[in-house]
C-alpha cells in the first residue's frame, strides 16, 4: 500500500531528484496525503523549482490546515521568489501553530528585513545585483567555523556583523556604494559572545565559536539556503554584460595577503594559517589534533606520528605548564 511509505528529510537531502521521483510516484496512488505533499515541496526547494513548492504547500494545508511544516515550506518558497510579504505571512502562520520551533523566529526577521531593504531602494532585485560581484567561502577548525567575505577596502564602520545561536547575519557597504547582504541559518549552535569578525584590506573574517567540537559536513541549516547565488568559477550572472574570472580574483586576493607585512606573533600566526588552509586533509587533522591534545604548546603536520597517539604538553624550556 502507498501509505505504507516514508519519505524523511534525510533522505530527500541526500538525493532531492530521486526523492521527487518517489514522491511523484506515490502522490499519483494517492493525491490526498499532505505529508508527502509537504516533502515533495522540500524536494522542490532544494531543486530550486519555487513556484512548484508554493503548489504543493497550498493543496496540503487545503488537506491540513494546522500542517506547521507546510506553513515553514511556503514560507521558504515564497522567500526565494522574492514574495516576501506572502513569505512572512506563512512563517508567522507556522510560528503561531508551533512557537518550538525558533525557525520561524529567524526567518521572520530576515522577511522583515529584506521588506524593509525592498521598500528603501524600490527593487526587491536590489540584494542580487549588489551581490553579483562579491564572493565568499567558508572552512572549519575543530573549534570555530570561519566565514570569508572576499571584499577589498572595506571600512571598518559600514561592516555590521550579527551572531545568534543558530544564525550570522552580515552586511557590507562596498567601496561602490551597493550594499551586501549575507544570511545564515546555521547546522549547528555557535556561541555569539565567543564569535567575533575583523575587517581586512582584502577581506572581512568572521568567526564563530563552535559549542561542540563536532564537524560540520555543511554551513547551513536543514531549511535554509543562502541569499546569496553560488558561481561555479568562470562563471557569472546571466543577467550581467562582463565577465568575471573568479580564480584571477581569488588569485589576486591570495597574493596580496601574502604581500602583508606582519611581524611577531601576527607572521608566526599568518604562517601556521598559511600552511592549514594549504594542507591536506591529514596535515589538517594532524593540526588540530596536536593542537589540542597538548593544550596549544605543540603544533604537527604529521598525522603517520600524532594519529598514533595522544600528544603529550611540551611548553618551552624557559617556562613551565600549568594546568587551570
Amino acid at each position: 500500500m502507498a501509505s505504507g511509505r516514508n519519505f524523511p528529510e534525510s533522505v530527500i537531502d541526500e538525493d532531492p531528484k530521486k526523492a521527487l521521483e518517489d514522491l511523484n510516484k506515490a502522490l499519483e496512488e494517492t493525491s490526498s496525503n499532505a505529508e508527502w505533499l509537504c516533502q515533495r515541496a522540500y524536494a522542490y526547494i532544494l531543486l530550486k523549482n519555487y513556484s512548484e513548492a508554493v503548489e504543493d504547500v497550498k493543496k496540503a494545508l487545503e488537506l491540513k490546515p494546522d500542517f506547521a511544516l507546510a506553513f515553514m515550506r511556503r514560507g521558504i518558497a515564497e522567500y526565494y521568489l522574492n514574495n516576501f510579504e506572502l513569505s512572512h505571512q506563512a512563517f508567522v502562520a507556522g510560528q503561531q501553530l508551533d512557537d518550538s520551533d525558533k525557525s520561524f523566529e529567524i526567518w521572520i526577521k530576515l522577511c522583515e528585513e529584506s521588506m524593509t531593504l525592498g521598500k528603501h531602494n524600490g527593487t526587491t532585485n536590489m540584494q542580487q545585483a549588489a551581490t553579483a560581484n562579491v564572493k565568499h567561502d567558508w572552512y572549519q577548525t575543530e573549534s570555530q567555523v570561519i566565514v570569508t567575505i572576499m571584499v577589498k577596502n572595506a571600512k571598518k564602520e559600514d561592516v555590521r556583523v550579527s551572531f545568534s545561536e543558530k544564525a550570522l547575519s552580515a552586511e557590507v557597504k562596498l567601496p561602490s556604494g551597493e550594499d551586501f547582504s549575507l544570511k545564515f541559518i546555521l547546522l549547528h549552535d555557535v556561541d555569539p559572545q565567543q564569535s567575533s569578525f575583523k575587517v581586512l584590506s582584502t577581506k572581512v573574517e568572521i568567526k564563530m565559536m563552535k559549542t561542540e567540537a563536532i564537524r560540520w559536513e555543511k554551513l547551513e541549516g536543514e531549511d535554509s539556503q543562502p541569499t546569496v547565488k553560488h558561481f561555479m568559477p568562470n562563471q557569472y550572472p546571466s543577467s550581467s554584460h562582463y565577465t568575471r574570472n573568479w580564480d584571477k580574483l581569488v588569485v589576486d586576493i591570495k597574493e596580496e595577503e601574502k604581500n602583508e607585512k606582519l611581524e611577531g606573533d601576527a607572521a608566526l600566526n599568518k604562517l601556521f594559517q598559511q600552511i592549514y588552509s594549504d594542507g591536506s586533509d591529514e596535515v589538517k587533522r594532524a593540526m588540530n589534533k596536536s593542537f589540542m591534545e597538548s593544550g596549544g604548546t605543540v603544533l604537527s603536520t604529521n598525522w603517520m606520528d600524532v594519529g598514533k597517539r595522544k600528544v603529550d604538553v611540551s611548553p618551552p624550556d624557559d617556562s613551565e605548564w600549568k594546568k587551570f
